[in-house]
Order: C-alpha cells, then sequence, then structure tokens
C-alpha cells in the first residue's frame, strides 16, 4: 500500500522524468482514478511547485519549462549510471572542464545514503579511463555551438586545417556529429566543395553560426554514411599485435574503440583495423610497450620505415648559429 505522501512524490519524480504526462497515465502508475490525480496534482501546486495543466481530450500536466528543482533523489542504480558516465567523459576524448565533471560527482555523491556511497566510491577508485590522444581532443565549447547550429539547421562558417596543415575557410551545413574510430566527426554539406564532407573537430579552428538557413535531407544517416565512407570506401588494414604486457595494462593503454584484446600465453593479443598503415605503425610505438607483429607483413615495412626516420634525425648532424 502506497501513503498518500509517496504517491504525491512520486507524481513529481514522474513529472521530472517526463515533459508531458497525461492524467490517466499517472492514475494507472499510481494505481487509483483521474480524480484522486487531480487532488495530488492541486497538493503540488498548493506546495508552490508550478504544474501546468492542459484540458481537454488530449490534455495532461507538465512541470514548468525552466523550473529547477530543489536536489533530486535517485535510486542507487541511477546513481551508479551518472557516476559512471561522469568519470567516463575523457573516454570520450572531448574537452570538457575537470572541475567541472568533479563538481558534478561531489553533488551526486553528496546526496546518497552511506553504503550507496562507499560502494560508488569503491567504483570510482578503482575505475581507470585512458585517451591516449589528449592534443586531439576537441572543446565541449565547440560541440555545443555546432549542436545549436545543427538544431536551427542553421548553416556555419569555419577555419580548417587539413591533415596537410592547409588552413581553409568552409561554408557548411551541418548536419550531424559522430564518434568514429577515435575521433569527433561533423557532418555536412561544403558549400565550397558542393557535396557531403567530414570534418574532424579537433582540426576546426574556430566556428560561427550564419543567419542563413537550410533545408536538410530527411532521409540522410550520419551512421550510414560514416560506415560507407570509412569501411567500404577504402582500403582497410587488419592488424594483429601481441603486447608482451597484462591484459589490465594495456586496457589502461587502448580504448576499447579501437580494436580489441585478449589475453595469450605470452602477454595480450591486439586485433584491429585501420585505414593508415604509417599512422598505426606510429601509435604503436608510442605506447612504449614491447610487441610482436603477427599481421600484416606491411606493418613491419612501416615500422622499419620509421625506424630508419628516426635514425636519421638522430644521426643529422648539428648546425651551428652564428650571430654576426
Amino acid at each position: 500500500m502506497y501513503h498518500p505522501t509517496s504517491r504525491v512524490l512520486t507524481v513529481l519524480e514522474l513529472l521530472q522524468s517526463k515533459p508531458f504526462i497525461t492524467g490517466p497515465e499517472l492514475a494507472t502508475r499510481l494505481e487509483v482514478d483521474v480524480r484522486t490525480v487531480r487532488r495530488y496534482i492541486t497538493t503540488l501546486q498548493d506546495a508552490g511547485i508550478p504544474v501546468e495543466a492542459n484540458i481537454g481530450r488530449h490534455g495532461g500536466y507538465r512541470l514548468r519549462p525552466g523550473f529547477k528543482l530543489p536536489p533530486l533523489i535517485f535510486t542507487e542504480e541511477e546513481a551508479t549510471a551518472i557516476m559512471l558516465g561522469l568519470l567516463g567523459t575523457s573516454w570520450l576524448e572531448i574537452g570538457q572542464s575537470s572541475a567541472a565533471v568533479e563538481g558534478a560527482l561531489a553533488k551526486v555523491s553528496r546526496v546518497l545514503p552511506f553504503r550507496a556511497r562507499d560502494r560508488l566510491n569503491a567504483v570510482a577508485s578503482h575505475l581507470f579511463f585512458f585517451s591516449p590522444q589528449k592534443d586531439a581532443q576537441p572543446d565541449v565549447s565547440l560541440l555545443i555551438n555546432i549542436s545549436e547550429a545543427i538544431a536551427q539547421q542553421r548553416r556555419i562558417t569555419l577555419d580548417y586545417r587539413s591533415h596537410r596543415d592547409q588552413t581553409t575557410n568552409r561554408k557548411v551545413e551541418p548536419y550531424g556529429m559522430i564518434g568514429w574510430d577515435g575521433h569527433w566527426y561533423l557532418i555536412g554539406y561544403c558549400c565550397l566543395r558542393q557535396d557531403i564532407r567530414t570534418f574532424r573537430l579537433d582540426r576546426i579552428q574556430q566556428v560561427a553560426a550564419l543567419e542563413e538557413t537550410f533545408e536538410r535531407e530527411g532521409d540522410f544517416d550520419c551512421r550510414a554514411y560514416m560506415a560507407e565512407k570509412y569501411t567500404q570506401g577504402s582500403a582497410r588494414w587488419r592488424i594483429e599485435v601481441e603486447f608482451q604486457a597484462t591484459l589490465y595494462a594495456m586496457q589502461q593503454k587502448i580504448p576499447a574503440s579501437y580494436g580489441t584484446l585478449t589475453p595469450t600465453a605470452n602477454g595480450v593479443l591486439f586485433q584491429a583495423e585501420y585505414d593508415s598503415i604509417d599512422s598505426q605503425a606510429r601509435y604503436l610505438m608510442s605506447l612504449n610497450i614491447p610487441f610482436v607483429v603477427h599481421q600484416p607483413p606491411e606493418l613491419r615495412e612501416a615500422l622499419r620505415r620509421l625506424g630508419e626516420q628516426m635514425l636519421q634525425i638522430a644521426s643529422a648532424p648539428l648546425t651551428t648559429q652564428v650571430n654576426s
């Protein structure tokens, strides 16, 4: 049996979780009649909570937009999901402020019961996320600005640096953003190239929204476009490398999105597919962990080329500057 006060709090919780809910829906969830629901709504309104009611065939209830409630109450499962999401922000490779993340974690932890708090603190103390490409993290404000332009279907201008370090100014109709193979991408129609293009967010130097609007193709699928462009449309190298390290150590080095890690008798087998064999050779060497190449043979050649380049740099004669 529910206590009437518990039912009123349940109504408040449902109103927080849904942008709009009808009286019959609330009655079904609470196992009461619609008249009793109206009484609970009145109780909330009398307590100063701005519940708006729409009367009629499609009527229902909602909290006034922009209204901020006092601290929310989470179940242990909900709090765990929130804390794991906050802890994993570095894994997403987004330049989110560490102070903002730590502040949010502290607020969630503060409202939990002692037992739940201890359990989640244990999770936070022994769960590690590693993102090797710190220099490639896009700023979170860039994500927000582009997202607003996508939602409003407004064109943007951006200065974009290519992989050859050439910077061009582009006018783009933004369709969507997607995380793919360790990077964040903007997908949209490029007015300069007059075709759909992808732009790595870490190469966008500045962006500004224009007053110009556009009509997006209704059936365009960002996920399908990326899958076709980067999986079928280009050659993929199947990489198999065995590291001489523990599984735990490699999990801290290589994000799960980069490939699969499998324990072996001698260490850990790393399997993945990549477009560029040379960039993969540089990435593997940057991990600073001994490994054996199983396949492809071209990876061995790429590592040899990389070694020769390093020897050339190390053997280059010193130049002496003469001040005139």
